[in-house]
């Protein structure tokens, strides 16, 4: 089969699905939910609605920051307006092709700054090895604060937690296996592959040279507590929603989170607005409400990726138009 047409499938065929399930649920759906959801967007709170935007411009900031403690190790000092347009340009690609917006962030460094691209790479690699940390200390403590509901579900449901470790520690053996079989392989394209890991592992070690280890700690914790806020303010954007406790925000937060790393920004094969909503119909509130809160919240952050990554585009040529 043609290349081009499996990789054109592969950023198609996902959207579209999601696009299906969007309109499957809500063609389903009885005129009284449809009514109630389209009340509850549009009468959302313009104020909470604005807060939690602007709480995600300054995460995106903050993380824009945070990444030149990572590459003046390596002896680069961007400028922070190359970093955050990098940053916009990033997520609004990654609208379109999950994962792609970390590959165009590094090129978009390497072009306008003249970073090696694998040590660009490298660091945001180390971003997100930080980020699924943090992401699973959220878990672990939304697990704590929802323990009781957890546990219940798992029993309703009948997963065994037992047969998931195990997958998860057969995919470990398999990725020190692929290491191992990297390190002693002399293939010309192994070899190529191992060059370029060791370029990854510059810019990845590159966290522990850092001199300000405390501003990047503060930024991380700053940039999640944010993302955390983001979801919280939102929840008075619907006033039924307010009275939901912390503990289920971290749950639709964490799953949020999944949707939008897993799919085109959260329209894909698990769109976001429903299985946000799914979280508080699971924690008995309306499910109009719950899917209200998804729309408005995926929305207003689409909108500013969307928005302010192609005016990125625009001025990242402009504002270094004088730079060699």
């Amino acid at each position: 089969m043609n290349p081009k047409l499996i990789k054109f499938a592969k950023i198609v065929l996902p959207i579209l699905l999601g696009v299906f399930l969007i309109w499957y649920f809500l063609s389903s759906a009885t005129p009284q939910y449809r009514e109630e959801l389209l009340h509850n967007i549009t009468n959302a709170h313009p104020f909470w609605v604005i807060l939690s935007v602007i709480l995600g411009i300054i995460s995106h900031a903050s993380r824009a920051y945070r990444w030149g403690f990572l590459l003046k190790p390596l002896g680069y000092t961007p400028k922070i307006y190359n970093n955050f347009m990098a940053v916009m340009v990033g997520y609004l690609a990654n609208l379109g092709i999950p994962r792609s917006g970390e590959v165009l962030r590094g090129i978009t460094l390497t072009t306008y700054e003249k970073v090696p691209f694998e040590k660009a790479f490298g660091t945001i690699v180390s971003e997100r090895i930080i980020d699924l940390i943090m992401l699973i200390i959220i878990t672990s403590i939304s697990g704590f604060l929802q323990t009781e509901y957890i546990l219940n579900f798992l029993q309703e449901k009948d997963i065994n937690p037992l047969a998931t470790l195990g997958i998860l520690f057969l995919l470990i053996f398999i990725g020190l296996l692929g290491l191992r079989i990297l390190r002693i392989s002399n293939n010309r394209w192994v070899i190529k592959i191992r060059n370029f890991g060791i370029g990854l592992l510059d810019g990845m070690k590159s966290i522990l040279a850092m001199e300000r280890k405390w501003a990047f700690l503060f930024h991380t914790i700053l940039i999640w507590t944010l993302y955390v806020l983001m979801f919280y303010v939102m929840k008075f954007a619907v006033p039924s929603l307010s009275t939901a406790s912390i503990g289920i925000i971290l749950v639709a937060f964490i799953v949020g989170s999944f949707s939008m790393s897993t799919t085109n920004g959260g329209i894909g094969i698990l769109p976001f607005p429903i299985v946000v909503g799914a979280v508080f119909v699971f924690f008995n509130f309306e499910k109009s409400d719950g899917e209200a809160f998804g729309w408005i919240l995926w929305g207003s952050q689409t909108a500013v990726n969307i928005i302010v990554g192609a005016l990125s585009f625009l001025f990242l040529p402009i504002l270094n138009r004088n730079r060699k």
